[in-house]
């Protein structure tokens, strides 16, 4: 069920003075909440994929850098070998950092978007009770 067809159909019960039947404010609210939970955990699956192919690329980058460096200590060219070696660290650490950072940003967004969810859904439940104990 869309978000707008939700909407509206708690929107229509709430506000056009139909009875309600026994609990549907709290089937409304473990709606939302589950909907919200839904979302973190995609949101969490997501970065953890995004930041685990940062990981791999940052290795693999490290890997060519360090194949150079050895063929360059092979011939003799220690200093370029060590230069080598030094920037394909920095690039995985760079690329570490990429990935944690936005595995952090899409936590931090999922679990802000399941407490809007949450507030959201008690937000509705408490104004279907209130309209049904107003009566």
């Amino acid at each position: 069920m869309k978000k707008s067809t939700v909407v509206f159909c708690v929107s229509f019960f709430v506000f056009s003075g139909v009875a309600l039947a026994g609990d549907v404010a709290e089937r409304i609210e473990n709606r939302f909440d589950q909907k919200g939970d839904r979302i973190e955990k995609r949101m969490d699956k997501k970065g953890n994929r995004i930041d685990s192919m940062l990981d791999r690329r940052g290795d693999r980058i490290e890997n060519q850098f360090n194949n150079k460096a050895d063929r360059a200590r092979e011939n003799g060219k220690y200093g370029l070998a060590n230069h080598l070696e030094r920037k394909g660290d920095r690039i995985n650490a760079r690329m570490d950092r990429r990935g944690d950072r936005i595995n952090n940003y899409l936590d931090r967004r999922g679990d802000r978007m399941n407490r809007c969810m949450d507030r959201r859904g008690e937000c509705i439940g408490k104004r279907v009770e209130r309209r049904r104990n107003h009566r």
